[in-house]
């Protein structure tokens, strides 16, 4: 008799242990987790410009690539979207946690359009702090 309690106790221990070691919260690329986060769909990604925007429930945010690529159009995104500042996010179109750091949310079209205008082709900052430009030359050709 004995025996069986003792066996049966491990057991039960062991169960409660191997129960409680699951793998919750933030870390990993775990969907649970990311899909309670708020969503929204990028709608301007160009790979010429670190900046890219997602359309939210809440309007526009706008977001710059940090150490990875930036997501292409028509992506699903999952994470922080209505608050500034260095985040992860959940790519789930492909399955992967990028980083951004978002510049501004609740955007109206126009607004985010406007700042992606002055941050991509107007001139924004590297990340080693010296301000890069595009320049478009204009040449008239005479025909004769």
């Amino acid at each position: 008799m004995k025996k069986i309690f003792t066996i049966s106790s491990l057991l039960i221990a062991a169960a409660l242990i191997f129960a409680g070691c699951t793998k919750r919260g933030y870390g990993g690329n775990e969907e649970d987790y990311w899909l309670s986060k708020e969503s929204g769909v990028v709608v301007y990604s160009d790979d010429y410009c670190p900046y890219y925007v997602i359309e939210t429930r809440s309007g526009y945010t706008v977001i710059e690539s940090v150490g990875t690529y930036a997501p292409y159009e028509d992506a699903v995104i999952y994470g922080d979207l209505s608050r500034k500042g260095l985040m992860d996010f959940y790519n789930r179109s492909r399955g992967t946690i990028i980083r951004g750091d978002v510049v501004d949310y609740w955007l109206t079209y126009d607004e985010a359009q406007y700042m992606i205008d002055n941050l991509c082709y107007t001139g924004y900052k590297s990340a080693d702090g010296t301000a890069k430009k595009k320049i478009i030359k204009k040449t008239t050709t005479v025909n004769n």
